[in-house]
């Protein structure tokens, strides 16, 4: 039985991860204004290399992967000192597990590049504590696709069908071996949370779940 004096955990830090237009950043809002949670976001919309990259990936991508890295890892050092319950959109593993390491193996990062970027993140993730949940969103090449067409960025016109399909087979081989902390994956192929209050309701239903499970 728990004395007065136990320490009860404290939920701190939640993630949502998955391939670009699996709803990542949506879902993250909704669920901040559902739980009262803070939002952590991608760095997009002000980031000065992602338009360049979609362009020009050999000249542009260790350029946007040390940008990433480095937002990621100062997002990192405010969940550290935050009082407050953060959810955040994507997570630093993504950034040298999925998307760096894609680049490399496709070519667009050469060897003696990678292996100063993995020097720096593994410098950095001695740093860094897994989430209390990662949540992964997981979705099919049409849903990506669908999903990425309906927020219109013009910056992303240029991305092409097989690089949606590498980067989901690196989130899958990453999933698959991820012993870091607990994980709840959903299937986002047949969901529409944002039309369908239904499916937005059974995502939070299993969160809620496991978030139970955290403290039981």
């Amino acid at each position: 039985m728990r004395n007065k004096f136990s320490i009860v955990k404290k939920l701190t830090h939640i993630a949502v991860c998955g391939n670009i237009g699996s709803g990542k950043t949506t879902l993250v809002e909704r669920l901040s204004k559902h739980y009262g949670w803070l939002p952590l976001y991608e760095s997009v919309e002000h980031n000065p290399y992602l338009r360049d990259f979609y362009e020009d990936m050999q000249r542009w991508a260790f350029h946007l992967q040390i940008y990433f890295l480095n937002s990621r890892f100062n997002q990192v050092r405010n969940i550290r000192e935050s009082e407050k319950t953060i959810i955040q959109d994507r997570t630093i593993y993504e950034d040298a597990y999925i998307f760096a390491a894609n680049l490399h193996k496709s070519g667009f990062i050469n060897e003696r590049d990678y292996q100063s970027y993995l020097d720096l993140f593994h410098s950095m993730i001695n740093f860094v504590q897994p989430p209390d949940l990662l949540i992964y969103l997981k979705a099919d090449i049409p849903k990506l696709v669908q999903q990425i067409q309906l927020r219109n960025r013009d910056f992303e016109y240029n991305i092409k069908l097989e690089y949606l399909k590498k980067l989901n087979e690196h989130y899958e081989q990453w999933i698959g071996s991820y012993r870091q902390g607990k994980l709840l994956t959903i299937d986002m192929n047949d969901l529409d949370f944002v039309k369908n209050i239904e499916d937005f309701s059974l995502i939070v239903g299993k969160i809620d779940l496991e978030l139970n499970s955290l403290f039981s």
